[in-house]
Formats: structure tokens, C-alpha cells, sequence
């Protein structure tokens, strides 16, 4: 039995990676960034078996543009811009590729960190301007013996965590979904994120975005934050209220900020964080390597063949849809 699948919107060349896994169930790949046709209209004269998405918004009215559509198939960690409830309502599967940029994003959140601790872009901007003097940089600490809060405690968190200890940092983290005994390699967990803000020099977010955790760290919880202590954000921009974190590195309330991800990507040019030279921005490319890139079109391709091989795939996210 030949099936179709569309792959609505995605960044790359080619689906090469993509036509190759599915060939294994007979599927036929249809590419959505190639169509003339309004992503509805397409989907509705297809009434394709599968989607695969990148950034597109899957909401009930997509879904019931595609009737056969048994799973869609995100390609990142987050899928806030599928609708999980209509999904489910409709029997669809929604899968993520959860692990496919671990070291990546882990790694870019320590050098966020290192880049604002040892003020790196500061004194290249300045070497490059003609000013060589190693003293515009102070003060700066040492990062041995500091403290790196983490905010929850998944995966990604984990390697983070185990990369600061490899620098002498201590590290605590808050999750409330997290069992204490399943905490290991150093790390202990506080109860409160209130405690987490107020004995970190560093705090790094690594939570989804969901209704509980939009806006959830906004002037109450800066404030709570020391002076000298870096905010940084590699999970997902509509976490930070950028507008009090501009306010707070202002104000002094805290050091600076790391940030990989906004509420608004591309940032509008009156964001009041890009005139913040204690602000490092990065394009959310903290998941970007060669590796992770075929890793995750990979996996994403592979959720598609398992559920069109009457399989659960791997990386199922609404469990829900199986009761």
C-alpha cells in the first residue's frame, strides 16, 4: 500500500534524507516548499497520510484539511505550534525529535555563559576598534566555585549541568516533575524556583513553552536574581518577559543575559534588548551543527514510517491519543 506525505516548510536543499527513509513504506514525499498552492489548498487535494513541519502552525482547521492524516511529525524538541488537543481529539499522532541537538545546545549554553563571564564579544569589539587593553573587561569572576541554577531538569539540563561541573561549578536545579532520586553527577535539587534565582550566579532556562511557563520568569523573578548574576535561554523565547529583563540589566538588577531564543524571531528593530551590550543574541542557533541536522531529519522521517507501519513511534508526544 503507497502512501503520501507532505513536508510542509523546512530550510533545506533538498528531502533527499527524507524520500530515502520513507521509500521503506512505499510513501511518496510531496514538498510543500515547492508548491504554488496555499499550504490548505495543498493539503486538501493531497489528503496526504502524514506531515512532516518545521515552523508552520497546525491547528483544527489544518487538521480538517486532512482527514487520512495519521501523524504529524515535528522536526525540533518544541511543538508548541501544533495544536495538541485537536490532534488528539482527531486520533492524529504528534511526534517531536526530543534528543537529536543534546550536546549541541548544551555546549552553546556554556559558551553563552563563558562568553559573558570572560566578556568575549566586549573585547573583540574593542580590539577591533583599537583600544588593547585588557582592563576595559573588569570586573569579571572566576567561574570556578560559582553557581549555575537550571531551570528544570530534562536532558538538555543534565548536560548542561555535567559541562559546568567540568568547570568547578556548583549546580542546583527546580523541576517539580523531577523525582529527587533520579538527580545525579553532583547536581541538587531545591524546592522553589524562588531559592534556584537567589543563590545562582547563573541561571539557565531549560523548560518548554507551555501555558504554565509563559512569562514565568518576568520582574518578580529578575529581581529575585543577584546583581552580578547572567540570565541565559536557549529553550524557548516566550519564557523570559523580555521587556523586564531589558529593564533589569538597566537597572542593575542583574549582569546580563545570554539569550538564543525571543518571543519574536526575527527581534523587531525596537526590541530593547538589542541595544544592550550586556545582551548577547544569538539567531536560536544553539541546535545547529551538520550532525544534529541529519539526526533530526532522520528521526522525524523514521516517527513517519513507524506509524505508517502501524507502529507507536518512538517519540510520540500525546500519549493521550492512544486511550
Amino acid at each position: 500500500m503507497s502512501h503520501t506525505v507532505v513536508f510542509t516548510d523546512h530550510t533545506f536543499d533538498d528531502l533527499d534524507i527524507e524520500r530515502g527513509i520513507l521509500s521503506e513504506v512505499d510513501a511518496e514525499l510531496i514538498d510543500g516548499e515547492a508548491s504554488d498552492d496555499p499550504l490548505p489548498d495543498l493539503l486538501a487535494d493531497v489528503d496526504p497520510d502524514a506531515v512532516i513541519v518545521m515552523y508552520e502552525e497546525v491547528d483544527a482547521a489544518l487538521l480538517d484539511a486532512m482527514p487520512n492524516c495519521r501523524v504529524v511529525s515535528r522536526t525540533g524538541i518544541g511543538f508548541d505550534n501544533v495544536d495538541l488537543d485537536a490532534a488528539t481529539e482527531r486520533g492524529v499522532y504528534v511526534t517531536n525529535v526530543p534528543d537529536y541537538c543534546i550536546p549541541e545546545v548544551s555546549t552553546h549554553t556554556l559558551a553563552l555563559l563563558l562568553a559573558l563571564e570572560r566578556k568575549i564579544v566586549e573585547y573583540n569589539d574593542r580590539a577591533r576598534e583599537g583600544e588593547w587593553n585588557e582592563h576595559l573587561g573588569r570586573p569579571m569572576h572566576r567561574l570556578h566555585g560559582q553557581t549555575l541554577g537550571l531551570v528544570a531538569y530534562g536532558d538538555i539540563a543534565q548536560a548542561v549541568g555535567r559541562k559546568a561541573r567540568a568547570f568547578g561549578m556548583d549546580v542546583i536545579a527546580h523541576d517539580p516533575y523531577v523525582d529527587p532520586a533520579d538527580v545525579a553527577d553532583g547536581v541538587t535539587l531545591v524546592d522553589d524556583l524562588s531559592t534556584l534565582l537567589a543563590d545562582s550566579d547563573a541561571v539557565s532556562i531549560h523548560t518548554p513553552l507551555t501555558p504554565e511557563t509563559e512569562g514565568m520568569i518576568g520582574a518578580d523573578e529578575l529581581d529575585a536574581m543577584k546583581e552580578s548574576a547572567f540570565l541565559l535561554n536557549a529553550a524557548r523565547g516566550g519564557i523570559v518577559d523580555e521587556d523586564a529583563l531589558a529593564d533589569a540589566i538597566r537597572a542593575g538588577s542583574i549582569a546580563g543575559a545570554g539569550l538564543d531564543t525571543l518571543a519574536e524571531e526575527p527581534p523587531s528593530p525596537d526590541s530593547p534588548l538589542l541595544d544592550l551590550d550586556d545582551v548577547i543574541l544569538t539567531p536560536h542557533a544553539a541546535y545547529n551543527s551538520a550532525e544534529s541536522v541529519v539526526e533530526l531529519r532522520e528521526k522525524a522521517a523514521r516517527n513517519v514510517v513507524q506509524t505508517l507501519a502501524d507502529e507507536v513511534p518512538e517519540y510520540l508526544v500525546n500519549d493521550a491519543v492512544l486511550e
